[in-house]
């Protein structure tokens, strides 16, 4: 950033010298906020792959049990069968 700085001085009634300074700022204000919003990419990404993942384990996991709940439905269904065919048998 620049900084300006104007003087003004009278040596004699009718003269009037202006003296003008102009200083720069050669800090390191915009590498600091530039690493900063590069770090919050960085956070970023990483969160929503992390998401992404857990949202897969998740799927899988509900696929997986529906493939569980339907075996044992098929299960039920045999021992349901076989006691109708034992009872059907007497």
């Amino acid at each position: 950033m620049a900084e300006e700085i104007h003087s003004t001085r009278e040596t004699h009634p009718g003269d009037t010298t202006i003296i003008r300074e102009t200083r720069t700022s050669s800090g390191g204000g915009g590498w600091a906020i530039a690493i900063v919003l590069f770090v919050a990419l960085v956070a970023g990404i990483w969160f929503f792959t992390q998401n992404n993942a857990s949202e897969a384990a998740k799927d899988n996991a509900i696929t997986s049990a529906a493939n569980n709940v339907g075996e044992a439905a098929k299960d039920v269904g045999s021992a349901a069968k076989d006691a109708a065919d034992k009872v059907g048998n007497q």
